[in-house]
Order: structure tokens, then C-alpha cells, then sequence
């Protein structure tokens, strides 16, 4: 039960950042303006939100499962920020902190409602999180008429990085080292790896795999909230249609690291690769005028590239 969970680094593991390296040094070759120390920050601050909605997810589907509803709650936990400030006022002491507080029970409560239809309910995660990804894309736009809410605290703004463009960059660093440590140190890390290596054998065990399931995707919500409010600050607005299609891009950054679909094998230090890799990818084509829709296709290219080499090296 326990093969899989394996901190030894293999020669798999090194691939994505092979590939990282080896894709930023064509580009340089092609356009030596990328590793100009302007391009490198915008690169990182562009990872910022990606990274920490794939903290979350990458321990949803370490489980064997997976979290829709990513994007969702981002935008709803944001929407709930702008609701605190028009409640108290911007210039209130108070509202940074309780629009903050709000925005994190927010995606605890997503979380905990998706982790408890999964565990209790016996719902595939696809279902139970596709659900959930509907109905806070719905309250979202129901609360907010289809409306914009700005403006916010200044604190709020610095958090999205508006007074120092690196703090979303620390902060989702300080997340990665957090979610490092939960996964290699804790019981709860261990009982990850576990059920998503043999839920059965893992519920034989003794593991209480119902807490296992919610915590996690409680702190898949929680990931999802602080990225919604990162990305409030730094748009100093609440968008109603924030988060469309993140989840599909944090999902990437996931596997592109080496988290697989099959549950039980991963780690968060390839989700960071991963991460980081994603926004090269993008700035890289951005550089070369290719267009944004087109982007698209090419992250879903690698991202169809990323499962298959998985696929293949699980056979072996």
C-alpha cells in the first residue's frame, strides 16, 4: 500500500525541469529580452495564482480524485471580499481583516461540502466538484448581478501585489513550503498518499479515509480562496467571471510536475515546476506574438503530452 509513497527522487522527476531549461534557453537564443530581470518578475508574479490553486489540487488528485471547482470559489471567495467592503467601507480598520476572514470560510465551506459528497455521499469527485463549480459560478453571478465590485483596501491591494509586485510570489513560495511539509511530515500527508495508492487497503488499515478526503479538499478551498483574494488585490476588483477556466491550468501545472492522475505518486515541489513552467510557456509565445487563443491550444497540447508520458512510465 504504502510503494508509492516514496520521497527518493527518480530520473522521471527531473524531466519537467529539463524541459523547463531547455524550452527558456531556445527562447532566450530566440528573443534575448526573457531572461531580463523585468521579464523573469513578470514571470514568476504571473505563476503566483496558477501555483497556489495547483497547491490544493495537486492533493486532490494525490487522493485520486480532482477539484473542478478550483476557479469557482476563487471568483466567489473574491466577490465575498467585495461584499465585506461595501458592507464596513473601504477605509474601515476592520475590513481588511474580516473581508479576508469571509473569503477563507468561503472556500473551507466549498471544500467542505465537495470533501463531504465525496466521502459520505460516495460521489465521483469529477460529479461532486463539477457541481460545486456550477453553483458558485451561479451564486457569483446572482449575488453580484453579473456586476464588478471595486474598489478595496489598500491592504488587499498589497496582497495582489500592488505596492510590491514579489508578495503573491512570496506568498505562494511560503504556501509550497507549507503544503511540502504537510505532505512529507504529517499524518495527514501520509494518509494522502495512502488512500490515493489503495483506498481500500487504506481504509483496511485503519486510516480514517472520510477525514482524509475532506481535510483535503477543505484545504483545496482554502488555496482556491487565497488565490481569489491575490488576484482581487491585484486587480482592485471583484470579478463575477474571474476563474474561468484556472482550474484547467492549475490541473496542468499539476501533472506537467509529475503528480499523477492515478493517485498516490507526486509531489508539490513538481507542482512548482510545473507551475513556473506553464507561465514560461505562456510569456514565451506572448514574446512571439502568438495569440492568446492559440495559447491555449498549446497548453492543452502539453498538457495531453504530460499524461500520456505519465501513461507510459507507469507501464514501465
Amino acid at each position: 500500500m504504502f510503494k508509492k509513497y516514496d520521497f527518493e527522487f527518480k530520473l522521471s522527476d527531473y524531466f519537467v525541469v529539463f524541459a523547463l531549461l531547455a524550452m527558456s534557453l531556445v527562447i532566450f537564443i530566440l528573443n534575448p529580452v526573457f531572461l531580463s530581470f523585468n521579464n523573469m518578475q513578470n514571470i514568476m508574479v504571473q505563476s503566483a495564482v496558477n501555483g497556489i490553486l495547483a497547491i490544493g489540487l495537486t492533493m486532490c488528485i494525490l487522493t485520486g480524485g480532482i477539484d473542478l471547482s478550483v476557479g469557482s470559489v476563487l471568483c466567489l471567495s473574491g466577490l465575498t471580499m467585495g461584499f465585506i467592503h461595501i458592507a464596513f467601507g473601504v477605509d474601515n480598520p476592520l475590513t481588511p481583516v474580516l473581508s479576508v476572514l469571509a473569503a477563507l470560510a468561503v472556500g473551507i465551506i466549498c471544500g467542505l461540502i465537495s470533501g463531504t459528497l465525496i466521502a459520505k455521499g460516495r460521489l465521483p469527485p469529477f460529479i461532486a466538484t463539477l457541481g460545486m463549480m456550477q453553483i458558485a459560478r451561479g451564486l457569483s453571478l446572482t449575488f453580484s448581478d453579473g456586476r464588478p465590485i471595486f474598489p478595496f483596501n489598500d491592504i488587499i491591494k498589497n496582497i495582489g501585489g500592488t505596492g510590491s509586485r514579489m508578495v503573491p510570489v512570496f506568498l505562494m513560495i511560503a504556501l509550497f513550503i507549507i503544503a511540502w511539509w504537510i505532505l512529507r511530515y504529517t499524518k495527514q500527508g501520509r494518509n494522502i498518499y495512502a488512500v490515493g495508492g489503495n483506498i481500500e487497503a487504506a481504509r483496511l488499515s485503519g486510516i480514517n479515509t472520510d477525514k482524509v478526503m475532506i481535510i483535503t479538499y477543505m484545504s483545496s478551498g482554502i488555496t482556491a480562496a487565497i488565490a481569489g483574494i491575490v488576484l482581487t488585490g491585484r486587480l482592485n476588483t471583484a470579478m463575477p467571471t474571474a476563474g474561468i477556466g484556472f482550474e484547467l491550468d492549475a490541473i496542468a501545472a499539476a501533472v506537467i510536475g509529475g503528480t499523477s492522475m492515478k493517485g498516490g505518486e507526486g509531489r508539490v515541489v513538481g507542482t512548482f515546476i510545473g507551475a513556473l513552467f506553464i507561465s514560461v510557456l505562456r510569456n514565451a509565445l506572448s514574446i512571439m506574438n502568438i495569440s492568446s487563443f492559440f495559447q491555449q491550444v498549446v497548453i492543452g497540447l502539453v498538457l495531453i503530452g504530460a499524461v500520456l508520458f505519465d501513461t507510459l512510465n507507469t507501464k514501465r
